[in-house]
């Protein structure tokens, strides 16, 4: 098998209740591991917002988009799972809500607006404007602005980790960490020229430099130096200043993500080291089952066997004749950084 520099395969995804979203270019799948015990997979098109636009392609400029884009598709796709583990749906349908008869077929677009409108305006203020504040109750002992302003990143970066440390210890996202831990599997094990088995997708690495968790740390530190180094005296346009920042901000973060996931360079490694600690937190080990829906998400929408042969001249006929390979020592995979029915379009209505 023929070895070549760290490349990104190209897919990127999310967990969801009880499975895994894979997006590849315009195509997204998701898998859930239905009550009965089936695996269900809906695929579809998410072009976002502006697709034929040049200007989405420019670097730091597309990251914004990006940023905005995985949100959107990110809520739809966890609403759609969550549809399978609701009681009462049946009962919603017969006798719908004042807010379902007012939109009628847009309610759930419409709630899924207002959802991603108020996540992100809560975000702004705990992780942006609350860090600033905070530190302005202590400018009457600090008289040094650079000082200040330093305290009020190392608050902003506090609050991130308290956070992230907070949503890991609870019991109910335990099991959605470990379909996060599946969604990096699945990705690590193919980027490593390994055939996509259970086998072989449970020995991957739970971590992954292009996740969401790294991008987030990366946006915090980011906004600690464009803080520090682009400053008005107006405490009206300091407030401005953060929130009119935050596009910029995503974008250098995006591109830092993007370069991370393509290069094994000393110092891109070392650069990605704090992200990846992080990720212990945000992923936890998967068991079998969880890789199975993985794997469901990534085959609906990606050639995994196309992408070995172009990037590692490995040619795998089917996933069963690779495995025996495997353990009859006929492969040497490089080491990991880091019955299902399967129903396309599913009938369930997003």
């Amino acid at each position: 098998m023929r070895k070549k520099s760290r490349r990104s395969c190209g897919i990127g995804g999310q967990a969801v209740l009880e499975g895994v979203m894979m997006k590849n270019k315009d195509r997204y799948a998701v898998s859930v591991r239905r009550p009965d015990g089936g695996i269900e997979t809906d695929t579809e098109e998410y072009r976002g917002i502006w697709h034929d636009s040049a200007v989405k392609k420019l670097p730091f400029i597309r990251g914004v988009f990006n940023f905005v884009d995985s949100m959107v598709l990110g809520m739809r796709t966890l609403n759609w799972s969550v549809s399978f583990y609701e009681e009462e749906e049946e009962q919603q349908e017969q006798h719908p809500s004042l807010f379902r008869k007012i939109f009628g077929e847009r309610a759930d677009d419409v709630a899924m607006g207002i959802t991603t409108t108020v996540s992100v305006v809560i975000a702004v203020a705990v992780f942006i404007l609350l860090p600033y504040f905070i530190s302005g109750l202590l400018s009457g002992y600090v008289r040094n602005a650079s000082l200040t302003a330093i305290i009020e990143g190392l608050i902003r970066i506090l609050i991130f980790l308290l956070y992230v440390v907070g949503i890991s210890a609870m019991k109910d996202i335990y099991r959605l960490y470990q379909y996060h831990g599946a969604e990096h599997k699945c990705i690590n094990c193919i980027e490593r020229g390994r055939p996509l088995t259970v086998r072989n997708v449970m020995r991957s690495s739970r971590l992954h430099r292009r996740c969401g968790t790294s991008f987030l740390l990366f946006v915090m530190v980011v906004s600690v130096i464009l803080f520090f180094f682009i400053r008005v005296e107006h405490p009206g346009y300091r407030i401005l200043l953060r929130i009119a920042l935050i596009p910029v901000i995503a974008g250098i973060s995006y591109e830092i993500i993007r370069l991370a996931g393509n290069s094994d360079h000393i110092l891109v490694r070392i650069l990605s080291a704090p992200g990846m600690w992080l990720q212990k937190l945000t992923t936890k080990e998967p068991d079998e089952s969880m890789a199975e829906v993985a794997i469901a998400s990534v085959e609906a929408v990606f050639d995994w066997k196309a992408y070995l042969k172009e990037t590692f001249d490995y040619e795998v006929e089917d996933t069963d004749t690779s495995a025996k390979a495997e353990e009859n020592g006929s492969m040497a995979p490089e080491k990991a950084e880091g019955g299902t029915r399967s129903h396309t379009g599913g009938a369930r209505k997003k």
